[in-house]
């Protein structure tokens, strides 16, 4: 158990208090530890690991684990830094959203020690009394302390009242389920800090808070994100894991190991302390061991290593044409490497696409179909034809 609290702490960024972590851990108690989740974006990625890897490590220890999904709060939508109002989804998108979340988040979660709560149980009961005794727990200069609200109101962008009740919907979650200890990234600080006030306000004992870091993307700069295709997504393929594994900046796999990975100290030291290649690739044979089948691995560096090369691997997809002849933006389209003709032909346009190994740049030209052609874009996509 201390190992594991060890490897917890040193992830985490801040701990809304160490002393109260260490009290509540050593109580002897049955802990509820929560996580809220956001149902407006389902597609996990590595970086949502980070947290989903610490609760797994807690439910190691014999706590309970809550994984709230937000399907109230996201009706609302929490803009965590952004500039403008979030567009609010409906009740039924958030739903559909937390069954893909649900999904993904069980390839870490234990399914059967995982507690799964909806919002919506207690904050659509709410009536317009509660609400109004709920907002008398906090100040409006409080709640302004938040940047990104702070930042909207000085710079005259448009700050919805219903957005400044989204702490404290937040917040009340853990009034709710008497939560001991929240976590969650270092973007939502603000919001688990005020859980911890609210329960206070109660009279309940003050959850812990445990704030992580968020796990930089592919281009080393910015936040790991799907909108900014910088991401290593959990339900990649073996080969795709492996492939952007491989464009980690060597100056960040460090942060990897120690954010993805539950490997310790010692094991990380020893693995960046050898040949930067290599150390890559242990990485993407970590995560298939976590998430795939490392039996796959061997396979999948074969496959890489030979396209790299600038081989066409084996066992290339196979997709039926019948046609004949076919526009080159037609055929993009009807094998799936592009959802439309105008971003065929942006394909085309930046030397992406190839034809048995040459590169087509005339976006009208038109293919003779035959068996076994190949049809390549990017290094790594391939599909081969048949009548």
């Amino acid at each position: 158990m201390n190992n594991n609290l060890e490897i917890i702490k040193r992830k985490a960024v801040q701990i809304f208090s160490e002393e109260d972590l260490d009290r509540k851990m050593n109580s002897g108690r049955k802990l509820t530890i929560k996580l809220g989740a956001d149902p407006s974006r389902p597609d996990l990625h590595i970086g949502h690991s980070v947290v989903l890897r610490v609760l797994k490590q807690f439910q190691d220890m014999g706590h309970e684990v809550v994984f709230v999904v937000g399907d109230f709060t996201g009706m609302i939508g929490d803009p965590s830094g952004k500039n403008k109002t979030r567009p609010a989804l409906t009740f039924e998108q958030t739903r559909k959203s937390a069954e893909t979340y649900l999904e993904q988040a069980t390839k870490i979660l234990d399914k059967n020690k995982t507690r799964i709560a909806f919002n919506s149980e207690w904050l659509s009961k709410m009536n317009f009394e509660d609400v109004i005794k709920l907002t008398s727990k906090y100040t409006v200069a409080r709640i302004m302390e938040r940047d990104d609200f702070k930042n909207r109101f000085e710079n005259n962008l448009p700050l919805s009242m219903h957005e400044l009740l989204y702490p404290l919907m937040q917040g009340y979650d853990s009034v709710e389920l008497k939560t001991d200890i929240e976590i969650g990234g270092t973007d939502q600080t603000f919001n688990l800090l005020v859980g911890r006030e609210l329960q206070k306000d109660y009279g309940q004992e003050s959850q812990v808070v445990m704030t992580f870091p968020l796990l930089v993307g592919l281009d080393g700069k910015e936040k790991m994100s799907k909108s900014l295709d910088n991401y290593i997504g959990l339900t990649d393929s073996p080969f795709e894991k492996f492939e952007k594994s491989m464009k980690i900046p060597d100056d960040v796999l460090r942060q990897y190991f120690e954010l993805a990975t539950d490997l310790s100290t010692n094991e990380i030291d020893e693995i960046m302390s050898g040949d930067i290649r290599e150390a890559h690739m242990t990485f993407a044979k970590e995560l298939l061991k976590m998430y795939d089948n490392v039996n796959e691995f061997e396979n999948v560096k074969e496959r890489y290593m030979n396209i790299a090369k600038g081989e066409i691997p084996e066992n290339v997809e196979e997709i039926k044409v019948n046609e004949k002849e076919i526009a080159i933006c037609d055929l993009l389209v009807k094998i799936g490497f592009a959802s439309s003709k105008s971003e065929a032909k942006r394909m085309i346009l930046g030397n992406g696409v190839k034809i048995d190994g040459e590169v087509i740049n005339n976006i009208n030209q038109v293919i003779k179909i035959h068996e076994g052609k190949i049809v390549q874009f990017g290094k790594n996509r391939f599909k081969k034809i048949i009548n």
